[in-house]
């Protein structure tokens, strides 16, 4: 068989961010002795198993290099939002106290595969399904790590506008929580190392157990040591006689 190379396209999501100041009404600060925690939202996955005619591909598929006919589309959604606590010192000078990191996650997957394809192509793009899910259980988790760091900091901010740079920084810290959770999450050594072990759906290769390998041993064996874009898409190539 004539070996492809693995199609990893990495497209990096706008990430919402929204910051806002904190109320200076007593009713809106933590109480005396009350842990700040980070509020998590995970939502649950949404996966769609979507058939094309290769003749007539529909507008929204992700491009197929020549040789490729079906696709796993992953894409890792994370919208993180950051409020703080000002105290004016006075009326250029401020300090914002971080009082809430709230994150929403999402994990969207698209599996696209022509009419008519093999189990074998279908079931090769299921393990790359099954390792984004893998690494989505714990997501949550590792957000919480993320965001709990940010909360209690203290920061002085200048300017003549304090609001506005209130605003910025507040931003600032939300764009930094998704941006720290999509590198630490990083599937993307692990699909790879997954193609690595199947010929990206050209061999007999158990799924269950590349998959599992692929996991168990992305640390030591990964063919290529990336961040995680926040989407990833993993394609399977047609089998090639030499």
């Amino acid at each position: 068989m004539r070996s492809r190379r693995l199609l990893v396209l990495c497209v990096f999501l706008a990430v919402l961010v929204v910051g806002w100041l904190a109320s200076r009404d007593s009713s809106s600060r933590p109480q005396l002795g009350e842990p700040l925690v980070p509020t998590i939202n995970k939502l649950p996955v949404a996966f769609v198993n979507r058939t094309f005619d290769p003749a007539a591909p529909p507008a929204d598929i992700p491009p197929l290099a020549p040789g490729e006919i079906a696709v796993c589309d992953s894409n890792f959604v994370s919208n993180a939002t950051v409020g703080g606590q000002p105290h004016r010192t006075d009326a250029t000078h401020a300090t914002v106290t971080i009082t809430k990191v709230n994150v929403t996650l999402q994990l969207n997957i698209n599996i696209w595969v022509p009419v008519g394809v093999t189990p074998h192509v279908i079931e090769h793009e299921e393990g790359h399904r099954q390792i984004s899910e893998y690494y989505y259980q714990t997501a949550d988790r590792l957000v919480q790590q993320i965001a709990a760091k940010y909360l209690g900091k203290r920061v002085e901010i200048t300017g003549t506008d304090l609001s506005a740079e209130s605003t910025k920084l507040l931003q600032q810290m939300a764009a930094e929580v998704t941006a720290e959770y999509n590198k630490e999450l990083n599937p993307g050594p692990a699909q790879l190392l997954y193609d690595d072990i199947t010929d990206h759906g050209r061999n007999d290769v158990v799924v269950q157990d590349a998959v599992a390998h692929a996991i168990k041993n992305v640390i030591i064996e990964s063919p290529q040591s990336t961040t995680k874009p926040a989407r990833i898409e993993c394609a399977a190539l047609l089998f090639c006689a030499l």
